[in-house]
């Protein structure tokens, strides 16, 4: 265990900018470690903000997504999510994002807060939104890499899928769990 008085700050030496790969840059610092002096090559991934957003109809049911993610190979089941744009607010990009992928919109909006996707190798945070009563306004829009399905699913549905398995992306799983009671208390 680390004494509190030691040094865990690391001092950056130089960075350097690597390849741009679309919707992260890549970077590299070299850091000084705070109690062995050595300098270490770290990778950071540049990108903008993200969000969530956690959408219910006014029936309740959460707008959630289905769709084909090419880091697993698979189809996943998240919240309705993107970037942020350059000019817009956590919100506006929230609001359009929604409104792009499942045609949802309107409603009374809540910001949850924001996470940290990967501190370890991210510096830029994923914000969480609630919106509730939304209606559907438009037909979908999504962009040309994304091929989306609506799945209208209620709080069980969400908890089944979340418990088999089934929906394990980390933002969406964080959002959701600003909502909904998702995960039974171990040894409490």
């Amino acid at each position: 265990m680390t004494d509190v008085d030691e040094e865990l700050d690391w001092h950056r030496e130089r960075s350097e900018s690597g390849p741009d790969l679309g919707i992260l840059q890549v970077r590299f610092d070299w850091m000084r470690h705070p109690q062995a002096e050595r300098v270490l090559k770290r990778l950071v991934l540049e990108s903008v903000d993200w969000i969530n957003v956690v959408a219910l109809d006014t029936d309740g049911r959460s707008i959630m997504v289905e769709q084909f993610r090419f880091g697993t190979g698979e189809r996943t089941i998240e919240t309705p999510g993107g970037m942020v744009d350059a000019g817009e607010t956590p919100l506006e990009a929230a609001q359009r994002e929604l409104l792009e992928e499942t045609g949802y919109g309107g409603g009374e909006w809540h910001e949850l807060g924001a996470v940290e996707p990967n501190p370890a190798i991210h510096p830029h945070l994923c914000h969480h939104f609630l919106a509730k009563d939304v209606t559907r306004i438009a037909d979908q829009e999504p962009g040309p890499g994304e091929a989306i399905a609506i799945r209208l699913m209620s709080e069980a549905e969400i908890r089944t899928v979340v418990h088999s398995g089934e929906l394990r992306h980390v933002l969406a799983l964080s959002a959701l769990t600003r909502v909904f009671d998702l995960f039974p208390r171990v040894g409490g």
